[in-house]
């Protein structure tokens, strides 16, 4: 049996609000001349930006925008200390745009820099070194290509700076702004690396990378400071995916980081602003400071001797692992944040100068992390022999003894689960369930053989490693057979549907949050502009819609194909403006249920996209799940328990409504990432 940490007595309940309200304080940086902070807290309800000196408190702070609608996730400072930019979509769509804050006028109106068509959007944002008053931004203001533009921030002028010639290619530009490197999707769905001669702009093959071990583009992809080299991460001979350089003149590849037996950590590469990234560079120079490797506990590797000293005066601050990292030009002043599996978002500040350090703020400063539950990896085998990793979580002051089981997967697929504050592990921990997490095939971060192993596999060998996970947790004696349940969003919803169609006895309740019904109408409902990008991604790993053959397998491992065999219980949660998973796809499994008079309890957020946000309706999301696995699964009564009220909740039989959710902006991806995960 896995060693479990002991647990004390039973602590308070943790209430619904305490873990799923919007953080009192998150997503910290300071200013590039160190002396302001930028961080998001709440104002008028909602998420939005506050700025204060580096010595003030938050009482001296000033909120610098004022949404009111859909919260604010992703800032950028500017070269200009007058200007601060942010995206933001409409109710969900995705079609995110780039907004202008005037920090001298702190109370005026936002302004929208780049006023696009339906469909177009922002995918990505970065400084123009050479013009500190600009921002290089890649939009689709062309449907199907993605150019790039130079933004003067403080008039907004556009111009276009460079053309996409080919929709799937990616051109990467150094520091100057200048094209350095061009990768390619081969049709036999090779990556291929090309150097741009800067006099002809002619491309010169140095590379290629094998395609399919990389469902969501090579990550990171990131041009080196000098302009010699291409860093990326590579598999190379190795099953381990390294930090590696690509020389722009000869192709030689050189290891920059690696760690024996362990993944680069690339999960952080589609929302650098707020996960921890893959590399962590300089602010100043650009060059490579640090890399993050998956592991039981994240595993930060140190390549820049200055920053070693920075890192171990750092490491001191917290028994956590260092996530964002945050400095001035000088690199002296630093705002940093820590993972924790039950302390989340402590925020320290130190100035290397001085030596000085004090803690900033914690996100979520009334939870005790003492009262937390703590995170244990674990491992098993897959019925085929595939090594599985894991995470469990124990109710704290349970015996660890045949309680009710929570599986949750985790979506993407092609992400992982990983040691940090889970808030929905906490919520369900709490409430009596064992919660287990596997990282099935096709999971990234634990190598080559695990990723491609999902090929082909979607509700076939990536369900039975789901399976398996459970039979494991029941052999151990932690979990109770007839007690389980399924919950996932996304790819989860996919595979917690799946579940309940393939093993309709074995899952006693499941919840499916926008997720897939109909692989089919999913992959022919995708943003056309990101089709390009999808060679290694969906149609390798599921198939293409377009093939009879092909097709007809697609529906075969489709939800809505084996919803007649759906016995389970189910909670079905949906945005009405989700862009990924279109509505439609719950509309059609619930109405399937509906006519079967299976038990389906519908949540439809007419003003969401893929994934809820506001606060107040995630609240009465998870009042839903907790209600749900306390009726069809047992656990520990929550003391203060408030039950869903009809009004929020669409249940079998009752007139169709919808109420008001909004969603968490999704990560905007950087030049050359997949644009679409589930």
């Amino acid at each position: 049996m896995t060693t479990i940490p002991p647990h004390g007595p039973p602590p308070e309940s943790i209430g619904i609000e305490d873990l799923f309200a919007d953080p009192q304080f998150a997503n910290p940086s300071i200013s590039p001349d160190g002396t302001r902070i930028a961080y998001l807290a709440p104002h008028r309800g909602r998420r939005n930006v506050w700025i204060r000196g580096v010595d003030d408190a938050h009482e001296d702070a000033l909120p610098v925008t004022h949404d009111t609608r859909r919260g604010i996730t992703t800032y950028y400072w500017t070269g200009d200390p007058r200007w601060l930019l942010y995206l933001q979509d409409t109710d969900g769509d995705e079609d995110w745009h780039l907004h202008r804050v005037d920090l001298d006028d702190p109370e005026g109106a936002a302004v929208d820099l780049t006023p696009l068509d339906p469909g177009s959007r922002v995918i990505g944002v970065e400084p123009h070194h050479p013009v500190p008053d600009a921002v290089l931004v890649w939009m689709n203001k062309r449907p199907m290509f993605i150019d790039v533009f130079r933004i003067d921030v403080g008039t907004g002028e556009t111009v276009l700076h460079h053309e996409q010639e080919t929709p799937g290619d990616t051109v990467l530009l150094d520091r100057d702004g200048e094209p350095a490197f061009r990768t390619v999707l081969a049709e036999d769905g090779t990556l291929e690396i090309h150097a741009i001669d800067p006099g002809t702009g002619d491309g010169h093959l140095r590379s290629r990378l094998g395609g399919a071990e990389y469902p969501t583009g090579v990550q990171p992809q990131q041009v080196t400071a000098d302009g010699t080299g291409l860093l990326v991460g590579s598999y190379q001979d190795s099953d381990d995916l390294r930090l590696v350089r690509i020389d722009r003149d000869t192709g030689s590849e050189t290891v920059v980081a690696a760690v024996d037996g362990h993944d680069l950590d690339t999960s952080g590469v589609m929302l650098p602003d707020v996960l921890p990234p893959a590399v962590y560079t300089s602010r100043r120079t650009g060059e490579v400071l640090a890399a993050r490797f998956v592991g039981d506990r994240p595993h930060v590797e140190v390549v820049d001797p200055h920053f070693a000293e920075v890192y171990a005066a750092l490491r001191s601050l917290s028994d956590g692992v260092l996530a964002t990292v945050s400095s001035d030009l000088s690199e002296m002043r630093w705002v940093v944040t820590f993972t924790h599996d039950r302390d989340p978002g402590v925020t320290w500040y130190h100035d290397h100068s001085t030596g000085e350090s004090r803690r900033l703020f914690r996100s979520f400063p009334h939870l005790d992390p003492e009262t937390m539950a703590p995170m244990t990896p674990v491992g098993f085998p897959a019925r085929d022999g595939l090594p599985l990793h894991g995470y469990l979580t124990l109710p704290v002051g349970i015996p660890p003894r045949d309680l009710p089981l929570v599986l949750l997967a985790h979506g993407g697929p092609w992400t992982h689960d990983s040691w940090r504050f889970d808030p929905e592990a906490q919520f369900l921990a709490s409430r009596g369930h064992a919660v287990l997490q596997v990282t099935f095939r096709g999971s990234t971060g634990h190598g080559r053989r695990h990723v491609t192993a999902a090929i082909g596999e979607f509700a076939r060998a990536m369900h039975d490693d789901l399976v398996d996970a459970v039979d494991w947790a029941v052999a151990q004696g932690y979990a109770d057979r007839d007690r389980v349940g399924i919950y996932g969003g996304s790819y989860g919803g996919y595979a917690a549907l799946v579940a309940v169609a393939l093993d309709p006895g074995r899952f006693a309740a499941a919840v499916d949050y926008v997720g897939i019904s109909d692989l089919v109408r999913f992959l022919r409902t995708l943003p056309p502009f990101g089709r390009p990008y999808f060679g290694n991604s969906f149609y390798r790993y599921i198939g293409d819609p377009d093939d009879p053959g092909q097709e007809a397998d697609m529906l075969a491992r489709s939800p809505i194909t084996m919803v007649s065999r759906i016995l389970t219980p189910l909670l079905v949660a949906q945005g009405a403006n989700d862009v990924r998973v279109p509505r439609e796809q719950s509309d059609t499994i619930v109405a399937s249920l509906r006519e079967r008079s299976v038990p389906v309890e519908y949540l439809v957020a007419d003003d969401e996209g893929h994934g809820f946000a506001d606060p107040e309706n995630r609240i009465r999301f998870y009042r839903a799940v907790e209600r749900h696995f306390d009726e069809h699964l047992g656990g520990r009564a929550a003391a203060g328990r408030q039950s869903m009220g009809v009004a929020e909740l669409v249940r079998f039989g009752a007139p169709e409504s919808a109420f008001t959710l909004r969603r968490r902006p999704h990560p905007v991806p950087g030049p050359g990432q997949v644009l679409v995960q589930v």
